[in-house]
């Protein structure tokens, strides 16, 4: 976009409507890149405040030799890069693994902190405006929990160069300018990156999902929903891929195939009673989403127990991730309490 003369002019000379003007455009793809490097909504909205913050202070010395689009994801990058360091110096305990839990797990993974991010959130930013012709990955994607899972395993440095160059498809002269570094680095921290997202990435020959908000993707999600709700375990089995996951990011436990998955659900009902439980439809990530409601056992009402997200293959569900945060319900427009 060709900021206009005029407007940059008046937001330089303190006019915060002009700068509105200017900068509104890219809120949203800007904390869609902020959510991709920091895995979590919240800070992700933290740090594009921080952005337009330091954006506004900065504006007099904005010169025009790099767009503004690309001069507002240098400050946004650098800003996500502190995030992580300040947060890398901060310890964080892994949350304990659900009480009724008893069954083994498949494996236990290196504690991944993530969040869900909210389809509202997304309004045009999905199609990540004019995207460079570099960029190696479609843009739904790269929204998908599944990649953005994978990014959190990369060291901060090579998330930010794999989201710039990949991603957005910034040449890599223009992502060095970013980071202040060389090209050379670049190139470097990219291949290393590129190395580890094959690795945690579902590979090519994996069945495509359906497509998002599509009949066939409804119908899979309902039919889960149905079985899920009514505790009905051989209903759930009989829709997961044979090598289907079920994690609980950051909970390490992992645990893969139907009959691990069913014995997880099974100890879950058995700790609830049979009680009957309740999913509200959202979407997070592109993808169908639920928030879940347990019952209270002395009064008729449900309390929130945080919110599943299922990634799709064919018309199979190949992963359940199970967020039991509820810190993230008011970003889905989820209340903490159902009618029971």
């Amino acid at each position: 976009m060709v900021v206009a003369d005029v407007t940059l002019g008046r937001a330089q000379a303190g006019d915060e409507r002009a700068f509105g003007e200017l900068t509104e455009p890219y809120r949203s793809e800007l904390q869609l890149h902020c959510y991709r490097i920091l895995g979590s909504v919240q800070d992700a909205e933290d740090v594009l405040q921080e952005t337009m913050l330091a954006a506004w202070r900065a504006l007099s010395q904005y010169e025009g030799r790099a767009s503004l689009r690309t001069w507002l994801y240098r400050i946004a990058t650098n800003r996500c890069l502190n995030s992580l360091r300040a947060s890398g110096r901060r310890p964080r305990t892994t949350p304990a693994a659900p009480p009724f839990l008893t069954a083994e797990p498949t494996r236990r993974g290196e504690p991944v902190w993530l969040e869900p991010y909210p389809d509202v959130l997304l309004g045009d930013a999905s199609a990540d405006t004019l995207p460079g012709p570099e960029a190696r990955y479609e843009a739904k994607e790269t929204i998908a929990l599944a990649f953005v899972a994978a990014i959190q395993h990369l060291p901060p440095r090579q998330r930010a160069v794999l989201v710039l160059r990949d991603v957005l498809g910034f040449r890599t002269a223009e992502v060095a300018d970013m980071l202040a570094t060389s090209e050379g680095s670049v190139t470097s921290a990219l291949q290393r990156a590129r190395i580890t997202m094959a690795s945690c990435l579902p590979g090519p020959d994996r069945e495509r999902a359906p497509l998002p908000r599509s009949a066939r993707e409804r119908d899979l999600a309902d039919r889960f929903a149905t079985a899920y709700a009514a505790d009905d375990i051989d209903g759930v089995v009989a829709l997961l891929t044979d090598d289907a996951w079920l994690t609980m990011p950051p909970v390490t436990l992992e645990y893969q195939g139907p009959e691990a998955i069913a014995t997880f659900l099974g100890e879950a009902r058995d700790w609830r009673n049979g009680m009957p439980n309740r999913l509200v439809p959202t979407r997070a990530n592109g993808q169908p989403a639920f928030g879940c409601y347990w019952p209270d056992p002395h009064a008729p009402v449900l309390h929130a127990h945080g919110l599943l997200v299922l990634s799709l293959e064919g018309d199979k569900v190949c992963a359940i991730t199970r967020f039991v945060d509820n810190s993230v319900l008011p970003y889905f427009g989820l209340p903490r309490t159902l009618a029971g």
